[in-house]
């Protein structure tokens, strides 16, 4: 069967300097595949070429079997990638439920003309829409925070609802960048119950991510990253294991 995803000889330097070097993995569909290394591994560089905020040097990204490394991110995203970068901000001054609502603007099919006369091909969408908002922020535990306003959420509650505006876009891919960054461990815990449920339902996850614990729980299968190179791949009992890793990144004690 075709993976989902696959990432072939993917290179990228800036400055001369290589932060991506001829990384190559396949994702298959249903698959958590977490990624993982040491400050400045090339993880989010690896990360923003398949979600195409970068543009590599050299080598492929193919996705559903297409060639996807020369389209932009808006195309990605319609393709069914979605993205919840480390660090992204929730709108300000908007309400839980219309920050999920952008993130159906990938698969949207009417413009502003007919948005702005109200034409009832457009009201029929903006009705499925925000359906389909309530829906994700149900699917991630915050139905209740529809009406409030977003900025309002403590900090694990808005990490999930990032993750219901990337999941509004109805996506087969879904790619996570370092999630549980600054959260409390009960935060911790309660997003990586989200995550299992969502591989759980059939959604294909891929996560950049610090806790070796976290990663140990949810994925299927790791690649291990240093210096640019991908030098290890296998599950997670397998990466605890391998010597090129413990002495890269995990250190003694982790076996």
């Amino acid at each position: 069967m075709t993976p989902l995803l696959e990432v072939e000889g993917l290179g990228r330097a800036f400055g001369g300097v290589y932060a991506l070097r001829d990384v190559s993995l396949a994702v298959t569909r249903g698959q958590t595949r977490a990624v993982i290394g040491p400050n400045g591994a090339g993880k989010s560089t690896l990360f923003n070429l398949i979600s195409g905020h970068l543009r590599p040097d050299h080598g492929q990204v193919r996705y559903g079997g297409r060639r996807i490394d020369r389209l932009s991110p808006g195309k990605r995203a319609r393709l069914g990638i979605a993205t919840v970068f480390q660090g992204a901000r929730l709108f300000a001054g908007m309400t839980a439920l219309e920050n999920v609502m952008v993130g159906a603007h990938a698969r949207t099919r009417h413009g502003f003309a007919s948005a702005a006369v109200r034409l009832p091909a457009h009201r029929r969408e903006e009705a499925q829409i925000r359906a389909d908002a309530l829906a994700a922020l149900a699917r991630v535990g915050l139905h209740d925070w529809a009406h409030r306003p977003a900025e309002a959420l403590p900090l694990g509650q808005q990490r999930s609802l990032q993750v219901a505006r990337a999941l509004c876009a109805r996506p087969t891919l879904l790619l996570l960048d370092e999630p549980a960054s600054g959260l409390r461990a009960a935060e911790r815990r309660a997003l990586a119950q989200l995550v299992e449920s969502l591989g759980a339902e059939g959604l294909t996850i891929m996560l950049v991510e610090h806790d070796v614990a976290l990663v140990t729980r949810l994925a299927d299968q790791v690649s291990v990253l240093d210096l640019g190179a991908q030098i290890a791949a296998g599950t997670p009992t397998q990466i605890r294991r391998d010597e090129n890793v413990i002495a890269a990144y995990l250190g003694p004690g982790h076996t």
